[in-house]
């Protein structure tokens, strides 16, 4: 292997490990009835079976507080909330004063960052009023600032009954963020009868617009529902690349830095890494970097390298003084960007497997994936 991929590679992992390391931690409150489906909700929009393996302790009388080791989220549980009047005000209190003890430390690590209220639609004829008094007080507490409330209506099934039930709860016109239904997993009826999951992808959503921007990489690295939400904010992280790239560009980038070598494109290439959660091998990125730069550019790095991935972008002119301009250091970046998106995408979908990367079959796949992105940012620059 030429030396000079080897060691973009190993600067790429370096960079993966260090920013999955520093991922902000997620806390979530979840809070509902015994039965509702909390744990098959956590485990069916989370990765890594967190529910099932995590490890809860009691936190307080009734509160316990969910975590695994190098994971990047927190669940505080209150299971049992059919309990007394005067229990479910005792809740209240110990989560209000989790809330208030998290926002005190000033950390985004200890602060609770949504609350989900948990409601069966099997379980429940209606939007019962003790419930509505419950989350009314709750929700006007001063502690509570502005900690998004989403009421998650599980097990929604019949849709009907569930519309019904969001339309009772939104009619209350309580300071929740949103009413989202959620069938969790397929449910069977008797064999003759399927009911197909819904509602994750727009629960991720609703928690992408409600949380704030130093949480948006966590959310997208822990849920696994989404392709959508993922690739958007990959897309984001191109953005901000390519704009640093023109920035780069100004002061014409250098032939030799041209590549993966400028550090604004390993860290995008590690930041959509990191949103999409997979586990990524150096072998994979091997073969995407060399897969990219070509068979004649991985053993003569400088004008090789810049003068074949010109040849490949319709219009984008040539090398003016052994430099590229920030036009085309942007285009690059935006091909490498989209085109390492589109691999991640194929990977998540199972399309693209670890074994095929050993192979050519795997590395002309990602070669092409990269020159069909040149080609076509190119028709769009004419």
């Amino acid at each position: 292997m030429d030396k000079r991929i080897e060691q973009t590679v190993q600067q790429c992992i370096n960079e993966i490990n260090n920013r999955i390391k520093n991922l902000n931690r997620l806390n979530i409150m979840v809070i509902g009835k015994s039965g509702v489906g909390k744990s098959t909700l956590i485990n069916s929009l989370f990765r890594g079976n967190f529910a099932a393996t995590g490890l809860g302790r009691p936190v307080t009388k009734d509160i316990r507080k969910i975590e695994k080791a190098d994971f990047p989220l927190t669940v505080y549980d209150t299971p049992g909330f059919e309990l007394s009047n005067a229990q479910q005000k005792e809740v209240k209190s110990e989560i209000l004063d989790i809330i208030e003890k998290g926002f005190r430390t000033r950390d985004i690590n200890d602060a609770v960052h949504c609350i989900w209220y948990c409601i069966n639609v099997n379980g429940n004829r209606t939007f019962d009023e003790s419930e509505i008094s419950w989350l009314r007080d709750f929700t006007q507490s001063p502690v509570m600032g502005n900690i998004p409330v989403m009421v998650i209506l599980t097990q929604a099934c019949p849709k009907s009954k569930a519309r019904e039930m969001q339309a009772l709860v939104e009619k209350e016109n309580l300071d929740i963020a949103k009413v989202v239904p959620v069938l969790a997993q397929d449910m069977d009826f008797d064999g003759e009868y399927t009911a197909k999951a819904y509602g994750l992808e727009t629960l991720v959503s609703v928690m992408s617009e409600a949380l704030a921007p130093e949480l948006q990489d966590t959310l997208q690295n822990l849920q696994k529902v989404s392709l959508e939400a993922k690739k958007k904010r990959a897309h984001a992280v191109v953005a901000a690349a390519v704009t640093a790239a023109f920035g780069e560009g100004a002061a014409p980038v250098p032939f030799m830095d041209a590549f993966m070598l400028v550090p604004t494109q390993i860290s995008m290439i590690a930041s959509i890494t990191v949103i999409f959660g997979l586990d990524i091998s150096k072998s994979l990125l091997t073969s995407f970097v060399s897969s990219v730069v070509g068979t004649a550019g991985a053993t003569i790095f400088g004008r090789s390298i810049v003068g074949n991935i010109l040849k490949a972008i319709p219009g984008a002119g040539t090398v003016v003084g052994g430099a590229v301009s920030g036009a085309t250091a942007g285009l690059i970046t935006t091909a490498l960007g989209e085109s390492y998106i589109k691999i991640m995408e194929l990977f998540y979908l199972g399309e693209l497997k670890k074994e095929d990367i050993y192979g050519n079959k795997g590395k002309r796949l990602m070669s092409d994936i990269f020159k069909d992105s040149l080609k076509n940012l190119g028709r769009k620059k004419d």
